[in-house]
């Protein structure tokens, strides 16, 4: 496998990153806890970011930018559980110069949704924390790769 297939891959203007639930990734009961799915649309965003050849570290190293999550909101539909082949499905919902928001779907294929999140990440300067404007051609990238969808479309469904 190579680190490309590793990232996920863009269909039809989102981003998809298969993710498996393992035990570590669960309570007692083997359901998926929480926070687990905080980590998994962390890793999406961050895997996003890598197929549009930009990772983070470089991206701090050269531009002297970092992306800090401003705000994020989790909707639980469906628990999830041990060993469950999911997909964390990214879409973008605003973009403006500075900040981005997306909202992510967690599920199996072809399944509703077990988790909705929309968060908002803005790009901050590495040394003072201030925001500062997403770099002018990944900015570009992202418009054009993620489709922008209303804040009505994906609620419950994929």
């Amino acid at each position: 496998m190579t680190a490309a297939e590793l990232s996920g891959h863009l269909v039809e203007g989102e981003h998809r990153l298969p993710v498996r639930v393992y035990f570590e990734d669960t309570d007692a009961g083997g359901v998926v806890y929480h926070a687990t799915y905080l980590r998994f649309a962390e890793r999406a965003r961050t895997e996003l970011l890598r197929l549009l050849g930009v990772e983070q570290a470089a991206l701090k190293r050269t531009h002297a930018v970092l992306f800090l999550v401003q705000q994020c909101t989790m909707t639980f539909h469906r628990p999830a559980f041990l060993d469950e082949l999911l997909t964390v499905r990214t879409r973008r919902l605003h973009q403006t110069r500075a900040s981005l928001t997306l909202r992510q779907l967690i599920a199996p294929a072809g399944e509703p949704p077990r988790v909705t999140l929309d968060v908002r990440v803005v790009a901050v300067d590495a040394g003072q924390g201030r925001p500062v404007r997403i770099p002018a051609e990944l900015g570009a990238r992202l418009t054009q790769s993620l489709d922008e969808i209303s804040e009505e479309s994906w609620a419950t469904t994929g």
